[in-house]
């Protein structure tokens, strides 16, 4: 187990600052995806790779340079208008929602599952959270269990 750690000190130090660190103009939410990947390896004897490269954030930086995000505009102002304080994990599936279908698209539970890469009890889950959070809003003529982003 000291040997994951060793060997991957510097790589961990960097998975917990991107698991912390947001810049919303810039495009950039914190997420663990990192970190699990480094507690995977140490708890379940996985062999993800483990590299520094993959946490750095200049190229998305680049990459949204000059443009408008559109959280910026869309669900951030909704969050904050609203009050609505997630945590980290769940802001960050927001964020990855909201940037895959915005104000207009319509999505349902199998679609969360597919994106967020959750089991449908978690997707179900989520989804609560957001209905009752007054986020998303039912979708009527599309089927059973659809939504879309409520802009306020």
């Amino acid at each position: 187990m000291n040997d994951t750690f060793t060997r991957n000190s510097w790589y961990f130090r960097n998975a917990l600052v991107r698991a912390n660190y947001t810049h919303i103009p810039k495009g950039v939410y914190e997420t663990t995806e990192y970190v699990e990947l480094f507690l995977r390896n140490l708890l379940l004897d996985e062999h993800n790779e483990l590299h520094n490269r993959a946490l750095h954030i200049s190229g998305l930086l680049k990459q949204n340079e000059g443009k408008p995000h559109q959280a910026n505009n869309g669900i951030e102002a909704v969050l904050l208008e609203k009050g609505i304080n997630l945590s980290g994990k769940k802001k960050t599936q927001v964020h990855k929602l909201f940037e895959e279908f915005g104000f207009e698209q319509i999505f349902g539970r199998s679609n969360i599952m597919k994106i967020l890469e959750l089991k449908a009890t978690a997707a179900s889950n989520l989804i609560s959270i957001l209905y009752h959070a007054d986020i998303i809003e039912h979708v009527f003529g599309y089927g059973k269990g659809k939504y879309k982003f409520k802009k306020q």
